[in-house]
């Protein structure tokens, strides 16, 4: 029986859920673009991309996970959804509670659907009763569930979030945390936590307010706005030492280094072709 359970953005990873990308890619320019993806091109990086070469690039993450004793479950297809290879959105695991997320864009909802079989025997399931939230809006910090409030994820969703993990015992701050702009996509492309006490952000993307909430929590690496675009904040921990960072990433990868994490390099270029990377690919589904 699968246990979910992750108190943690860096605790070992044990077990993830991961899906290949399909041969269907997303309409990126053509008339009848949705309003929310016009805002997201105007903070991120959205280009046409070879779903054999993502698929291939997964396949060297998938080989690194195992060789580092992760279990790697691989999702079946969801027929329709260009962007089935990011399966971080569709769940997020909060202590000992998995969460369905209520999907913003409508073409992505039958991607959750390859998550029943797998857990149709977890303890504790919780499905929201209303607004939207997304896992990569989703960050676990101590005491506190930090959502991200861009354009897929609502207030309302937050205080469905909030609702549901009260009722199911988990105690825990749920804060919101606001962008200075629109068009975001996703927290996780502008702030990520590596480590015990350190993350990595992008600072133009939030007001001072919040600014000074991160400052006060964490030691922070910046990220500069070309990195931002290039999705080199969205990087996967699998153990309190240990970075996955995107190839590329060398600064980044430097600033990591300095702090004595172990830092390991994935091409991921046609991956990120569009605005996710590592974390969007990965779904942790346990982590020590």
């Amino acid at each position: 029986m699968l246990t979910p359970h992750a108190t943690s953005e860096y605790g070992a990873l044990r077990h993830v859920a991961m899906r290949y990308a399909s041969d269907l890619t997303p309409d990126l320019d053509g008339p009848d673009i949705h309003p929310v993806l016009t805002r997201q091109k105007t903070t991120s990086s959205w280009q046409a991309y070879d779903p054999a070469t993502v698929r291939t690039q997964q396949d060297t993450l998938i080989g690194l996970l195992r060789g580092r004793s992760i279990e790697v479950t691989l999702l079946d297809a969801a027929p329709g959804s260009p962007v089935q290879h990011y399966p971080r959105d569709i769940a997020f695991v909060i202590d000992h509670v998995l969460v369905m997320a209520r999907l913003n864009a409508t073409h992505r909802r039958p991607e959750a659907d390859a998550l029943a079989p797998l857990l149709a025997d977890a303890p504790h399931v919780v499905h929201l009763d209303e607004g939207t939230i997304e896992g990569g809006d989703v960050a676990l910090h101590t005491g506190t569930v930090l959502v991200g409030l861009g354009e897929e994820t609502s207030p309302t969703g937050v205080e469905a979030l909030r609702r549901a993990l009260t009722h199911h015992g988990v105690d825990r701050e749920v804060r919101p945390v606001h962008f200075a702009t629109h068009g975001i996509v996703h927290l996780d492309d502008h702030f990520a936590i590596v480590a015990p006490g350190t993350a990595l952000i992008h600072r133009d993307v939030f007001p001072p307010t919040e600014l000074c909430w991160f400052e006060q929590h964490f030691d922070l690496i910046d990220v500069t706005g070309a990195e931002a675009r290039a999705v080199q904040t969205n990087v996967l921990t699998i153990a309190p030492d240990t970075v996955i960072v995107a190839a590329g990433s060398d600064r980044i990868r430097e600033q990591l280094t300095a702090r004595g994490l172990e830092v390991l390099t994935v091409d991921y270029r046609e991956v990120t072709r569009i605005p996710g990377s590592l974390r969007c690919t990965t779904l942790p589904l346990t982590r020590a």
